[in-house]
């Protein structure tokens, strides 16, 4: 009996250690908790998000990619705050252990994250004016927005700036409604979490997401 106890105990660590190493480097279940993607994705919509991607390719995402990335530190910087010529997001976490480390980004409790799409790349000079946005002069074809979507600042300061190298600046779909680069500046590669695969709820919306 003691032996058939050390056996299941041995089989359930390391289901949880794969599972957990699944979860962290190829992909996991999500479910959309915000309205900032709409009408691209709706709150409650489930999808499978995939690691591979940022985890151990780690490529760069492309333009339009829908990414999740760990949320900033600072949610809003102000004009007086901001570094124009380096407008990256601030990540300040300081964590009283090296468990409590583990615990926030490898298990994943206590975080949090946002998912937006991927509108401009390391070195590229954005303009948000006249209610579109601008990439290095060009305005940018942005199909997928609802018809009469218009791109402001929204509160925020980083309107015109150049992407720093190894960050990307992303908006959500719904401009109105999404705290963004726009008020927090230019996300670390680093900080990106996954891209955004497959919807699969409701059945109905089942296949990939672009």
């Amino acid at each position: 009996m003691k032996k058939e106890i050390i056996e299941w105990g041995i089989c359930i660590v390391v289901a949880i250690i794969i599972g957990i190493l699944i979860k962290y480097f190829i992909g996991t279940p999500t479910l959309v908790k915000s309205i900032s993607m709409e009408n691209t994705l709706i709150e409650n919509q489930r999808l499978i998000l995939n690691r591979i991607s940022t985890r151990i390719v780690k490529e760069i995402p492309k333009r339009g990619d829908i990414i999740t990335f760990e949320a900033p530190s600072k949610g809003q910087i102000s004009y007086v705050e901001a570094d124009f010529s380096r407008p990256v997001a601030k990540y300040e976490r300081k964590f009283p252990s090296s468990l409590a480390k583990f615990v926030y980004y490898v298990l994943e409790i206590g975080k949090e994250s946002y998912i937006k799409r991927v509108i401009a790349l390391p070195g590229e000079h954005v303009q948000i004016k006249e209610g579109k946005v601008y990439i290095n002069g060009e305005e940018l074809q942005e199909d997928y927005l609802q018809e009469g979507t218009v791109t402001d600042s929204h509160g925020g300061v980083f309107t015109d700036f150049v992407v720093p190298n190894n960050c990307v600046f992303a908006m959500g779909d719904n401009r109105q409604n999404s705290a963004d680069c726009r008020m927090f500046g230019c996300i670390p590669l680093e900080k990106i979490e996954s891209k955004v695969w497959i919807r699969f709820w409701p059945l109905n919306l089942f296949g990939n997401v672009k």
